[in-house]
């Protein structure tokens, strides 16, 4: 990895989009830092001196810009909600799916606009669904309608801005600009993490060995996560393929001998992503119309802290049991949806037998599409138990005394898949250049 990056230093036009990307990262932790107008700094802090659940879960995702109230409070979740949306919805109308699978640049250019249009409406929406809910809590200068505006296209505006970040880093610089945005945002929390460990060494002031024990617990479980995710993020299942010889043209091509490569995990973490959503959403709904929820019983207050208890440990160990088996659950089933949506056996066994080709030992046809099938169920049910594994454990590590770390299961599946994305295209990108020089 190392010796990508120093290769892509000498390269001018690699050196070019890294320092372009790496310009547009500071532009997105310099907005972190700026307070939309309207807000009382002093009762800022106040309020989110001891954020709740809800709060901490966005401000992880924001680079810390939710708790600091900045334009960049929502970060890029109303784009990656609108993505999602889209990505659902061509599955359901066919026009949108011919759009996506026959429509070509122009085709991919329209869903692109489609995405953004919806993008903006969400952002509408989520921006007046937290101005009403910090709107009691004190933290504007003047609750009014002209404040209230005003919050709220900031909001919008701060989205928006990320969107056009997003799209330059993609055109212009390294890596999927969106995943970068992302990944910046959650490594922006290690600082956070690395004094949380400190301060557990320490205690109050003196040396502590309990805390130095459980501190080197946690880092060499963290290597272990890391290592374990990098190690099948990289795996995959290959299926060899046999095409027999024939015309093309006027050549006989010959018999080759070749491999459909499935990984391990075909959905990535987007399977996480759906799940937290779909649980994370009713507590977002709650507190827009109950702000102090956090501190109230009842019905709403249950459903409330249930709907947190993957992101915090104050609301008990019992909420966070009941979570983590329905996070399993949702995780595994949308591991299934995701993977059947994006991987057709039947078309694929089609496909080989059009080519004339076929897989040792299974005859072309049903027993291909049975048997590539069988192959995909297997690794969907390994890829959903491990994902889910993966968001669960750390979860209880939260329950540690003292212990409060910016990276959880999906943070760390985020921030390793996007590494591993953009060191593959930094090597793609060197490979072009290398043999852009050889033709010359």
């Amino acid at each position: 990895m190392f010796k990508t990056i120093k290769n892509a230093l000498k390269t001018p036009d690699v050196r070019k989009k890294l320092l372009y990307t790496l310009l547009l990262i500071v532009i997105f932790r310099l907005g972190c830092y700026i307070t939309v107008p309207g807000v009382d700094t002093f009762a800022l802090s106040e309020a989110f001196g001891e954020a709740n659940g809800m709060a901490s879960l966005i401000d992880l995702i924001s680079g810390g810009a939710f708790s600091r109230f900045s334009i960049f409070a929502m970060s890029i979740s109303p784009y990656i909600t609108a993505s999602i949306v889209i990505q659902l919805l061509s599955m359901v109308f066919h026009s949108l799916e011919r759009l996506a699978k026959e429509g070509g640049e122009e085709g991919r250019r329209k869903l692109n606009r489609y995405t953004k249009i919806l993008t903006v409406f969400l952002a509408l929406v989520e921006g007046l669904g937290i101005y009403l809910s910090y709107s009691s809590s004190g933290i504007f200068i003047d609750a009014g309608f002209m404040t209230g505006f005003t919050v709220v296209i900031s909001l919008m505006a701060g989205t928006a801005l990320l969107m056009w970040l997003g799209d330059e880093i993609t055109n212009k610089g390294i890596g999927n600009g969106i995943s970068i945005i992302i990944f910046v945002g959650i490594v922006a929390g290690l600082p956070g993490a690395v004094t949380s460990i400190w301060s557990l060494i320490m205690g109050t002031g003196a040396f502590s060995t309990t805390g130095l024990l459980i501190s080197l617990a946690i880092i060499i479980g963290a290597i272990i996560l890391v290592a374990a995710v990098v190690f099948v993020q990289q795996a995959e299942r290959r299926v060899p393929v046999q095409y027999s010889k024939r015309v093309v043209g006027r050549k006989m091509v010959g018999a080759q001998n070749t491999h459909i490569p499935l990984k391990l995990v075909m959905a990535g973490v987007m399977p996480i992503i759906f799940a937290s959503s779909f649980l994370t959403f009713p507590a977002m709904i709650i507190q827009m119309f109950v702000p102090d929820i956090a501190s109230q019983t009842g019905f709403w207050a249950t459903i409330y802290n249930f709907s947190i208890a993957s992101s915090t440990s104050q609301v008990g160990l019992g909420y966070t049991i009941a979570n983590a088996l329905v996070y399993l659950l949702l995780i595994v089933g949308f591991t299934f949806f995701y993977t059947y949506a994006t991987f057709n056996p039947a078309e694929v066994s089609s496909n080989i037998k059009k080519n004339g080709g076929f897989i040792p030992g299974i005859r072309a046809g049903k027993p291909t599409t049975d048997y590539l099938a069988s192959i995909i169920r297997k690794l969907t049910w390994f890829g959903g138990l491990y994902l889910a594994i993966i968001a669960i454990l750390p979860m209880l590590v939260r329950f540690i005394p003292n212990v409060d770390l910016a990276f959880g299961g999906t943070s760390i599946l985020i921030v390793v898949g996007v590494a591993l994305e953009t060191i593959q295209q930094l090597e793609s990108q060197l490979v072009m250049r290398h043999y852009k020089g050889f033709l010359e």
